[in-house]
């Protein structure tokens, strides 16, 4: 009986370890469901081929267009005037600067004046008797020859004698020796070239001034000038007289400005041309910051995207039917987030924002986001 028990449990093992191995294999051979298919959105926009403006972005700061550098041509010590020497001061057209004591200078011109009439007065009995005719206008010149003013211009000379006659008397010399002084008295007194504001002052009343000492430094508000350098690649496309658009770093504040001078020479160490943008505003001040953008040229026919969405520096990624493929474009020109495109026809649908993982050939849910942008600007 013991062996009956034995042997039927021996079956029945093999029965289920059978059973077993057969659901085992037949589990192997159920087929799989198969995945779906995912199909990724993405954003696109329809190409209309338009003009596009070519913009040069550049930035500098301000130099005021016309400014001056005082130097002083004398030595003398520096009187008080009506204004003060001091930064910020603003001068009209001929005010004084700075006046030089000129007291023993002034006394050296008034000495060579005197010489000069007493020398004329010396020869007015001999051109009596030797030169009657010419005698009058001698005598006119002495009779407005005035000790504290200019002295005035020689008489003119009608003949060879008379000329021999007062050369050899040493007159023409002595002139011209006087109108030199009077020239360099004049140097005494420092004015100001143009209307204007002083933003450097390196004298103070009382102080000794030096022949070719540095004064102080003057400029005209009223214009600036802005200095940048461009790429040589755009020294062909710049016009003299173009409009400029310039804003401070905030970008709280627009100027408008124009090209005043393009540079002819090109660096040769950094293959750029300086360009100087003149602008006119009563907010500006030498020195401030600006940026600038510059209309360069304007590209037809052409449309303008993200850099980010450039493929080989020319290739670009399209949809057709659903699907991904690649053109070949025309770049003609890049900025630091832009790229403008030529040849790319009217209708295509462009990504209007990169997919990653992207490749050709893949299938797409594209959303025209120029669609939703013409309808908002429509209720708009």
């Amino acid at each position: 009986m013991r062996k009956l028990i034995l042997a039927l449990i021996g079956v029945m093992l093999i029965i289920a370890s059978v059973y077993a191995s057969k659901m085992i294999i037949d589990s192997k051979n159920k087929t799989r469901a198969a995945p779906k298919k995912v199909v990724k959105t993405v954003f696109v926009e329809t190409v209309k081929n338009k003009t596009i403006p070519i913009i040069i972005p550049a930035n500098g700061n301000l130099i005021a267009k016309r400014r001056v550098e005082i130097y002083s041509e004398v030595q003398g010590i520096f009187k008080p005037g009506s204004k003060l020497f001091k930064p910020g001061e603003r001068y009209n057209k001929n005010d004084v600067f700075i006046t030089i004591d000129d007291t023993e200078y002034y006394a050296n011109v008034q000495s060579s004046k005197t010489n000069l009439y007493n020398s004329i007065a010396a020869i007015m009995a001999d051109l009596r008797l030797d030169f009657p005719k010419v005698y009058p206008k001698w005598s006119r010149y002495l009779k407005r020859f005035d000790l504290n003013k200019q002295t005035p211009k020689l008489p003119k000379m009608s003949s060879e004698k008379e000329n021999f006659f007062i050369t050899g008397r040493g007159i023409v010399a002595n002139y011209y020796t006087v109108k030199n002084l009077e020239q360099r008295l004049s140097k005494y007194t420092i004015r100001a070239p143009f209307k204007g504001i002083l933003t450097e002052a390196l004298v103070t009343e009382g102080t000794l001034i030096r022949n070719n000492q540095k004064l102080g430094e003057y400029i005209d508000p009223s214009v600036y000038e802005m200095e940048v350098a461009l790429s040589k690649t755009y020294a062909s496309l710049l016009k003299v007289g173009e409009a400029v658009e310039l804003n401070n770093l905030e970008q709280t504040e627009k100027f408008k400005g124009i090209i005043s001078r393009v540079n002819g020479n090109i660096n040769s160490n950094t293959q750029t041309v300086t360009v100087f943008i003149e602008v006119k505003n009563k907010n500006l001040k030498e020195g401030m910051y600006l940026e600038a953008n510059l209309n360069a040229k304007k590209v037809k026919n052409a449309v303008e995207v993200s850099r980010s969405l450039l493929l080989d520096e020319n290739q670009i990624f399209i949809v057709r039917d659903s699907i991904l493929d690649i053109i070949n474009t025309e770049p003609v020109y890049f900025s630091d987030t832009k790229v403008v495109l030529k040849e790319v026809p009217n209708g295509t649908l462009i990504l209007s924002r990169p997919l990653p993982g992207s490749y050709p050939g893949m299938s797409v849910n594209p959303i025209d986001t120029s669609i939703k942008t013409s309808n908002s600007q429509q209720k708009e």
